[in-house]
Formats: C-alpha cells, structure tokens, sequence
C-alpha cells in the first residue's frame, strides 16, 4: 500500500466552455464533476490517484481520452448508458448554463461492475475519497453504503463530500471525515439554521451516526470541524480576491485526503484542505493550484478552538 488516494467519481461529466478572449472565441473540453475536480487537486499537491469511473456512449469516448490526459491512473468500466455533459457560456465573464445532462440511471450490472473496482483499488489506497454525481437519479445510493462499509472494515480510511442521500448512506457505513458544506446540512434538514451553535449540533448528530469526524465549510465564513482528537475548531483563511467561488470545496476535500494518504496529522490535513479551497477561488480552473501556493497559504490557515458550545 502507497500514499496513492482512490477517488470514486461514479458519473464523470464532459464539460462544455464557451469563453472570450479578446477578439476570439474559444471552445474548451474538459473532464469534470466532483470526483474529477477533486482528483486533479489531489494530484497536483503531488499525491498518485487513482480515478474510478463508468463511461458510456460517444460521450463517454470522448471523456475516456481526456481523462486519459490528466495526471491521474483512470479504472474506467463501460456502462450501457450515456455519460452526462454541459455546454456553458463564459464570454460575459459570468457562467451562463446552454444545456445540461447528468446521464442517464446506472443499470445493476454497471453498479456491479463499478463497485468491484473501486473496492479493489480502495483496498490497495490508503485513502478512499467518495464523490457523488451531478444528480440524485444517475447511482444508486446504496453502493457508497456498501463502498464505505466494506473500505472502514478493512482498515482504509474513508473521506466523503456528500448530501443528501448519498449523505446518509456514506454515514451509515462509516466514514473517517465528513466534509459537508452549511447550505447542505440547511437543505438536507440536518440543521436548523445557519448560527455556529446549529451547525455544531448537527455535525455532532453526523458523528454520532457514523462520521468520525466532520468538517463544514460556510462560503465566506470560517469553516467549523468536529476533529477526532481534537474538539471543535474554527478554521481561518487567509483572504483573497474571488475569481470563481465554485470548486472551493472539492479542493479543500482532496487538501485533507491528500495529506492523510502521505500519512499526514488530521490538523495539517484540515489546514491542507483550507489552504487549497482559499486558493481555488482565485482560479478559474475547477479543482486547480500549485502546490508551492498552497504549502504558502496552509502556514496562514488557523485552527481556533471553540468553547464548548
């Protein structure tokens, strides 16, 4: 066993970009969505990763061989239905949506297949990142049960960014850090507002259900972990000009996972995790950054304990 981290990016999207650079028009392609993002990070801070994803259809080729040309190893199975993609437009600077699809249903047999390798290459990683898929409908819920189950019980450690359904699932198996952002724990009912004291309890309640630790972030404000070992912390970030606040968090989720796998203290994965976050936002790169950047950025990220609250 390495320091490599599996990412399980179930429903990978091909992203679409329309943007205006001066005089010219420019088409960009890429492989995106949650577990991609996260990966491109992971690897960036110069930690192996290893992506396991199902691809189907002309869209699905086409994901295969970009994802090929990222710095990460893909495990890829084929799937009988299409794989999801977006068309957005950039050319005003804001990000105006074309047209989208998030792919249709797995069927069992793609569930099947898609589980058998991701628990092979999460068995052989130290660090297991779980990510969900553009939409509820496309993966059944019930394989990141079995995915994180199957992974704890075997000594690997298990990092997810989940809601909703996929939330609770990932719980109820057992997850060694919860990463979850204040909207979703709004949205999902887990909260009743959004004050320190509510998100508290609700990550305590997570805790209680399955996480062993939790760490919520809250946009602007400093986000709040419930540490093993460590109590209730805020976390602190240094402040930067926004270019685009979307990725923030996917960054900060393979900031802790990459620094988990090289055998890494939970503290200095959550500063990690920050530091990387604070700096996808200057970026308009989804899951983007340099290393040295963010070695830069986590001596300035603070970990202020709570009061027992």
């Amino acid at each position: 066993m390495d320091d490599r981290v599996m990412v399980f990016a179930p429903a990978p999207l091909l992203t679409v970009t329309i943007e205006q650079q001066a005089d010219a028009v420019e088409l960009h392609l890429h492989p995106g969505g949650q577990g991609v993002w996260q990966a491109r990070m992971i690897a960036s801070l110069g930690v192996p990763v290893t992506l396991c994803v199902a691809l189907g259809g002309e869209v699905g080729d086409a994901l295969h061989k970009l994802l090929t040309e990222e710095d990460v190893t893909v495990r890829s199975v084929f799937r009988q239905s299409g794989s999801g993609w977006y068309v957005h437009d950039r050319r005003d600077g804001s990000r105006a949506e074309i047209a989208e699809f998030a792919g249709a249903p797995m069927v069992r047999h793609d569930i099947d297949e898609l589980y058998t390798v991701a628990l092979t290459e999460g068995l052989r990683a130290p660090v297991s990142v779980l990510s969900g898929p553009a939409d509820p409908s496309v993966v059944d819920p019930d394989i990141y049960r079995r995915l994180a189950a199957d992974l704890s019980a075997n000594d690997a450690v298990v990092v997810a960014d989940l809601s909703g359904a996929y939330l609770k699932a990932v719980v109820e198996g057992g997850v060694a850090l919860l990463k979850v952002s204040h909207e979703e724990l709004l949205d999902d009912g887990l909260a009743e507002d959004d004050s320190v004291e509510s998100l508290l309890a609700a990550g305590r309640r997570l805790q209680e259900q399955g996480a062993t630790s939790v760490l919520i972030s809250r946009a602007g404000e400093p986000g709040l972990g419930l540490l093993d070992g460590h109590g209730a912390v805020e976390v602190h970030v240094p402040r930067l000009e926004l270019a685009d606040h979307r990725g923030a968090g996917d960054s900060m989720t393979a900031g802790v996972a990459a620094v988990l796998a090289r055998g890494g203290e939970l503290d200095e994965a959550v500063r990690t995790g920050a530091a990387a976050g604070a700096l996808n936002v200057t970026r308009h790169g989804l899951g983007t950054g340099r290393a040295e950047a963010v070695r830069e950025l986590v001596g300035r990220v603070r970990l202020v304990p709570l009061d027992d609250r």
